[in-house]
C-alpha cells in the first residue's frame, strides 16, 4: 500500500529537518543544515531495515520503494529552488563555492571511472 511508503517518507522528512535544524542552533547557524540529505539518508536506512525484518507484506514494501523513488525527484528540487535563491541572494561566496564545488565533483569522475575499471567489476555501483 502506498500509504506507507508516504508514511515513512513523512517521518523521515521530519526527522531530517529537526536534525538539520538543531545542526543550524549548534553551529549558529540561521537555517537548516543538510535536512533534506539526513532524510534522505534515513529514508534509505530505514527501509532497508524494514525490509530485513520482513515486518511488510510485498504490497506494502512496494509503496515503500515507490515514496523513497519519489524523494530525490520531488523533495531534492524543492529544496534545491530555495538554496539557489538564497545563494544568489547570499553573494559572490556563495555562488564561486558552488561553481568550485561542482568543478571539483567532475574532475572526480575520471579518478571514480578508473577506480571502477581496477576493480573489474561488470556492473556499474557508483
Amino acid at each position: 500500500m502506498k500509504i506507507y511508503g508516504v508514511a515513512v517518507l513523512s517521518a523521515c522528512f521530519i526527522a531530517g529537518q529537526l536534525i538539520g535544524e538543531a545542526l543550524g542552533i549548534f553551529f549558529h547557524f540561521d537555517g537548516n543544515i543538510g535536512g533534506v540529505g539526513f532524510g534522505m539518508l534515513l529514508l534509505i536506512v530505514l527501509g532497508d531495515w524494514i525490509k530485513k525484518k520482513n515486518w511488510l507484506d510485498a504490497e506494502s514494501e512496494t509503496g515503500i520503494h515507490f515514496w523513497s523513488g519519489m524523494y530525490i525527484p520531488v523533495v531534492i528540487a524543492m529544496s534545491a529552488t530555495q538554496n539557489v535563491k538564497a545563494a544568489l541572494s547570499g553573494g559572490w561566496v556563495a555562488l564561486v563555492v558552488g561553481v568550485f564545488a561542482t568543478l571539483l565533483c567532475f574532475s572526480l569522475i575520471p579518478l571514480l571511472s578508473s577506480l571502477q575499471k581496477k576493480t573489474g567489476s561488470s556492473g556499474s555501483s557508483l
